[in-house]
Order: C-alpha cells, then structure tokens, then sequence
C-alpha cells in the first residue's frame, strides 16, 4: 500500500518545480528571430508603413520659435544704437549689420558670441522680461534687476 503522506510530499514537489520552471522561463528572453532575405506577401506591413507620416530629418530643429519678430528687433536695435553699438535708425529687420553690433556688444561684456542675441545682452541693454501681466507685481518673488546692471543682486522685495 501506498503511504497518503509520502504521494501528497511528492504532488507538492512536482508542482512546486514546475511552477518555478514555468516562472523562470518568462524571465528568460527569447533569442533574437533571425531576419529572413526573402520577400515577404503582398500583404506586409510594409503598405502600412508608408500611409504612416514619417517625421523629417531634422524637425526637432524647426520647434519653437524661428526668428524674432519685427517690433522686438526695432526695440533691440534702438537700444543699440542708444548704447553706442549701432548707427542709423531702426529698421525691424535682424540684418547682418544688427547681429554684428549684437556680437560686439556681447564681446566687450566677455559673454559668449554664437548665439545673438544672448538673454543677459537684453537684460542689460534694458529689454528684460515684461511683467507687467504679473497679477501680484509688487509681492512676485523676483529679482532685483537694475536697467543697465545685467546682473542680480539676490535678494527679493
């Protein structure tokens, strides 16, 4: 005769393995399909490829914004030509002549040239951010900016 705890010892054994079997083989990642030369059916994935957009080479460059509007590069040029940097009168145009006085101006502070303008150029040239729209303008915690200083001092009001 057959003893009732030895066959239920050996159930509990057999199921315990494979159930471990059976979570050991979903860690284990399967081998890579190989890739076969042959053409595939009319009916490939590659009809639903080419109806999807692609996106285009180089689109991350074109997000956000192009250029500077007309109104913005009048005031940037009438604060260059009020600091000694530009002559003549505005123009709106962000022209050679401009982004010239723009990196000389960004030269003689000792900030870097690639980029014209540069925030801290504008900053000191008078042409900050507006807030203006604030709704708390008197208790917003911002620094203190002097016009023509280009640096803060730190502290808030």
């Amino acid at each position: 005769m057959r003893n009732p705890v030895l066959s239920s010892i050996c159930f509990v054994c057999i199921l315990a393995s494979a159930l471990s079997a059976a979570a050991w083989s979903k860690s284990v990642p399967e081998p890579a399909k190989k890739v076969s030369s042959k053409k595939q059916s009319s009916h490939s994935s590659k009809s639903k490829r080419s109806s999807a957009k692609k996106p285009r080479k180089g689109a991350w460059k074109r997000h956000g914004q192009q250029q500077i509007a007309g109104d913005r590069t009048r005031e940037i040029q009438a604060a260059l030509i009020k600091a000694n940097y530009l002559d003549g009168s505005p123009s709106g145009s962000m022209d050679a002549r401009t982004k010239a006085a723009l990196t000389r101006y960004q030269q003689d502070n000792g900030w870097q040239t690639k980029v014209v303008p540069d925030s801290r150029a504008l900053i000191k040239l008078g042409l900050g951010p507006d807030h203006s729209n604030l709704l708390n303008p008197t208790t917003a915690a911002l620094p203190n900016i002097k016009p023509g200083d280009g640096s803060s001092s730190g502290s808030q009001e």
